[in-house]
């Protein structure tokens, strides 16, 4: 079936339903940003690739909201399909909820998969709904009955995480949150955040794609952990070190059962933006909830020293791989024929000799020219574009380690680049430079900081939609909330950066139909001096590649930049060149060269 065909047989079953609105979320049964196959229902009946976005289905017409980062590739991946892009956050544009209330007719019935909606979002459709004298109906999985042939859900292996790289073990991770769980009042915690029981567990797994993660729900009671999984992707030693610290293994889908089992007068400490609208409404009517964000949010973000020395390891790794790429690429440009997805695999072939390495941790990147303007583009077949001299190609790509995961980007000019993309690579490299160093009193958040990286654009009446920088989690999701970089606030308001934090810092410039440069750079946050004004802080950079002096224009930075770079370059050179060939040692010397 095309996507008007899935679509036709859509709307059968929800007029079969009596269904008037049904809404399709990216997400899994765990509001996971990344899905595995057999999740991607809002791909399959619009045909949108990207990562993030939310259709809306109505008896006669078919909507997707999807945010900046994928308006140009949503435009043509909708196109022909007969469904209407809402571009998010633009003037006149509606939102999700806002259309609902506009459109749902009286006494009229949202639907919805339940196991894929949020609680904070199941409650705002509720009352829409209610608004109309209608209702919500989230116990039909209408897409699943139209998507003939889907893939089975995974069944890949767990593997457990030694305390060496963890930094942590389990019972004391268990110990901490069950402190967390008293001070709150409650007796159990529902987890179906899959990186939270991922980090809480020690194990990690290969269930979503880009994500070493596990399907997997969990219960933790004061005196003992029920552990909802597939139990066949446990190995003897993992089940053996569950034994040892209480963890019990059931079912996966037994999960809703024993929600519905808590004993009356229970107390259940849950964290709505991380819990699915049907396990909330099975939770049963003498249960107090105790609706809080989870305390393994801030814990799992907040790394301790173990897991920082090894974060490190695992970014000298990565830099030598993508310091060979830099190398390789300048000077097989016009010599033999590359490709964005054979530079890809390139890429990913020098992170391959690097020991210790697991795999991507995200869908590569691979952009030329102005494949580099499409924030989230994906190479295929069709576009791969033949790299050649004259243009830029922008790589936004990371690895896990088992030391932890990578996030970077660079934009590499190939040959001689126009004055206007120099330009655009300068204010890039500026405003990336400009947040790297920024000294701050602790209490900021990523909203107070965004400015030092922003301004730069917002000088010259520019500007980039997406994020300036976000979270990276520990060989888990490599986008971690909550902590980021961005502008304005958002539905949660932006938590204090603390020590050991690790965040992006990667502000892009996007001229459609011409280029895209991106530069990022994972920061640490350090304390720096303590004086009668306060504790300060800083960010120490974590990614150690050069940033690429052929694409720059030092006469448009000031002294002060010219400095950031060069002691930023010096770093590179200092710690980069012992792991290379001689020949490569010269080349990074010049490209590293003070300007």
């Amino acid at each position: 079936m095309n996507i008007m065909e899935r679509l036709s047989a859509l709307r059968r079953e929800m007029s079969r339903e009596g269904v008037d609105i049904y809404i399709v979320p990216s997400t899994d049964y765990h509001q996971s940003e990344y899905v595995g196959e057999h999740f991607k229902e809002r791909q399959f009946i619009t045909g949108f690739t990207g990562s993030a976005g939310t259709a809306v289905i109505t008896g006669d017409a078919a909507y997707l909201w999807t945010d900046g980062r994928y308006f140009i590739q949503a435009e043509k991946e909708l196109e022909g399909t007969g469904v209407s892009l809402c571009k998010m956050g633009e003037p006149g544009v509606d939102t999700v909820e806002e259309f609902l209330e506009k459109f749902l007719p009286e006494h009229g019935v949202i639907g919805y998969d339940g196991r894929t909606v949020g609680v904070s979002d199941g409650k705002t459709y509720a009352k829409i709904a209610e608004k109309k004298h209608g209702c919500v109906r989230n116990t039909e999985d209408l897409v699943g009955r139209v998507w003939m042939n889907r893939p089975a859900l995974p069944d890949r292996p767990a593997f457990l995480l030694p305390v060496e790289y963890s930094g942590e073990s389990t019972e004391s991770k268990l110990h901490r949150v069950r402190e967390k769980m008293g001070e709150y009042g409650a007796s159990v915690h529902l987890l179906a955040s899959l990186d939270d029981i991922a980090w809480l567990l020690n194990i990690r797994g290969g269930d979503v794609a880009y994500c070493p993660l596990v399907l997997s729900y969990l219960l933790l009671y004061q005196d003992h952990v029920e552990l909802y999984a597939d139990r066949k992707k446990f190995s003897a030693e993992i089940l053996s070190e569950f034994d040892r610290c209480g963890v019990q293994v059931f079912p996966y889908n037994d999960i809703y059962n024993s929600v519905k089992n808590i004993s009356a007068g229970s107390a259940i400490l849950l964290d709505p933006e991380r819990v699915n609208d049907i396990l909330f409404h099975s939770i049963p009517d003498g249960v107090s909830v105790i609706e809080r964000e989870n305390p393994e949010v801030l814990m799992k973000c907040r790394k301790n020293d173990v897991e920082i020395a090894n974060i490190k390891n695992a970014h000298l790794k990565d830099a030598v791989a993508h310091t060979k790429f830099m190398y390789w690429l300048k000077n097989q440009i016009g010599r033999e024929k590359i490709t964005e997805i054979t530079a890809s695999e390139k890429l990913e072939e020098f992170r391959a000799g690097q020991e210790g390495y697991l795999g991507a941790s995200f869908a590569p990147i691979s952009a030329f020219a102005e494949h580099g303007a499409i924030v989230h583009y994906s190479a295929t077949p069709e576009s791969d574009a033949e790299l050649f001299k004259g243009k830029m190609l922008l790589t936004d790509t990371g690895g896990h380690y088992l030391e932890g995961s990578t996030d970077i980007t660079r934009t590499v000019a190939l040959g001689q680049i126009s004055e206007k993309e120099k330009e655009d690579f300068t204010l890039t490299a500026r405003a990336m430079l400009r947040l790297m160093n920024t000294v701050f009193l602790y209490g900021c958040s990523g909203v107070s900081l965004d400015l030092a990286a922003r301004s730069v654009f917002w000088k010259e009446r520019v500007n980039f939609n997406h994020g300036t920088g976000h979270g990276v989690g520990y060989l888990l999701n490599v986008h971690e909330p909550p902590v980021s970089f961005r502008w304005k606030e958002g539905r949660t308001p932006a938590p204090t950066l603390e020590k050991n934090m690790i965040i992006t810092d990667e502000p892009g410039i996007y001229i459609e139909n011409s280029h895209g440069i991106r530069l990022e750079n994972e920061l640490l946050v350090c304390e720096d001096v303590k004086n009668r004004y306060g504790q300060f802080m800083h960010f120490e950079p974590l990614t150690f590649v050069p940033i690429d002096l052929d694409a720059l224009l030092p006469d448009r930075m000031n002294e002060e930049e010219r400095q950031m770079l060069n002691d930023y370059h010096r770093q590179v050179y200092e710690k980069v060149a012992p792991f290379l060939t001689l020949e490569e040692q010269k080349w990074l010397r010049n490209y590293t060269r003070p300007i």
